[in-house]
């Protein structure tokens, strides 16, 4: 039998470490990315190294924020009960998870009522294609009132909708004006003007246009979805075509140079020179524009009665019952985890395109 050098035992497990900790640090930019960096310390302390190193940053990553959340509940807790108002004292924690309960309950009812509604209608379609009547045959659309969830869907909905609207005009006019000093004179005063316009400004403009030319009674969109939509398109566009225009006008000179050395068309220069330098800055845009999109849009569904989140905020508002005031606390915090989770989704995106570390 022979002898197994201790050595080489030792060399074993200091290769099988190595390439534990390789692996841990390849996750360590997923879970930058997804807002679980307090993973990678938890993982390098089980792992064996320098525990109480890795302890120091558990605090720092996951202790502190636990703790600054407990304290804002306890001073939220305290003080709500304190603030009377029209509808009550100010809902506390206790209150608005209950509401958030009866919400998530109210949701599962109205799906499992729709679904029941589209059984019977499959079956009433079944009889009369058994009876060989086929002409009788509807597809009718369920009427209830949407569900907690539907409106959060169709929040998220509209707003990606206005947003790739946004991005596909900001993108290839923040390259315009990147790449022609001329453009850029052109195009800036126009954003100087109209960044800073309210929501509440073009929602009136936006509603009044989409009524005069969107005349479909059935068309694919209804009209409050396209007024929220436009109104997001024309507040979050901007974001991206200054940081597009920036991240173009800034690319290294020396490139420019050298594509005029290989006599580079337009679209070939836009696409293997421009865009790849561009990058980092365009998706720091397209984050902003999303982020400012997410907030415009609450305000114009409000308006403009889109059946999504502002919606529901503001039929609570008009409700007036004593549980109105938490479930807007429940839209709130909504509104909040969503709009952290579309950020996370598109640095994920940022990540996988660009070596930015911006966070």
């Amino acid at each position: 039998m022979t002898a197994i050098d201790p050595q080489t035992l030792e060399e074993d497990r200091e290769a099988r470490r190595a390439r534990l900790f390789t692996r841990i640090n390849k996750a360590d930019a997923w879970f930058q990315v997804i807002g679980l960096a307090w993973m990678t310390p938890i993982l390098k302390a089980l792992a064996g190294d320098n525990p109480r190193a890795q302890m120091k940053e558990i605090w720092r990553l996951l202790g502190v924020p636990l703790l600054a959340i407990a304290a804002f509940l306890v001073m939220w807790g305290t003080l709500a009960p304190q603030v009377q108002t029209s509808l009550g004292a100010v809902p506390g924690p206790k209150q608005v998870w209950t509401e958030a309960v009866v919400l998530h309950q109210d949701a599962k009812a109205k799906a499992e009522k729709e679904a029941k509604f589209m059984e019977r209608v499959e079956a009433r379609n079944a009889r009369f294609i058994e009876n060989g009547q086929p002409e009788k045959v509807k597809q009718i659309a369920y009427t209830g009132s949407p569900s907690y969830y539907d409106q959060i869907w169709t929040s998220i909905k509209t707003v990606f909708f206005g947003f790739l609207i946004a991005t596909a005009v900001a993108v290839p006019v923040g390259i315009l004006a990147g790449l022609s000093p001329i453009a850029n004179s052109a195009i800036n005063p126009i954003i100087q003007i109209f960044k800073p316009v309210s929501p509440l400004a073009w929602l009136p403009i936006v509603t009044m246009v989409v009524s005069a030319t969107y005349t479909v009674d059935d068309g694919l969109f209804s009209k409050s979805f396209l007024t929220s939509a436009i109104t997001v398109t024309l507040c979050s566009l901007w974001p991206t075509l200054i940081n597009t225009a920036l991240g173009v006008a800034s690319i290294d000179k020396d490139l420019v140079s050298v594509s005029k050395v290989l006599k580079m068309n337009t679209w070939t220069k836009i696409t293997k020179l421009v865009l790849p330098s561009a990058l980092p800055l365009i998706f720091t845009g397209l984050r902003l524009s999303l982020g400012v999109g997410w907030m415009v849009l609450i305000a114009a569904e409000m308006l403009a009665q889109n059946p999504g989140l502002g919606k529901f905020v503001w039929d609570e508002f008009q409700n007036g019952s004593s549980s109105s005031l938490a479930k807007i606390m429940v839209a709130v915090f909504t509104i909040g985890i969503i709009g952290f989770m579309l950020d996370r989704v598109m640095y994920a995106i940022q990540s996988l395109f660009t070596f930015t570390s911006n966070r």
